[in-house]
């Protein structure tokens, strides 16, 4: 999952660079909700570890 949001962000990047405002905001959007969504199932994940469950 972390991949798409590089690959959005560097769309972004990309975008901004050659002018297109709109592709790189939404790009940007997009980037920032799948970081958002990465960190909350990896903490997720870690605090469920710790408590000794165990996701198959």
């Amino acid at each position: 999952m972390i991949k798409w949001a590089i690959i959005f962000f560097l769309i972004s990047v990309v975008a901004g660079v050659f002018g297109f405002t709109g592709i790189s905001e939404a790009a940007a959007g997009i980037a920032k909700f799948l970081f958002v969504v990465f960190i909350v199932l990896t903490i997720l994940v870690i605090v469920l570890g710790l408590a000794g469950v165990s996701m198959l």
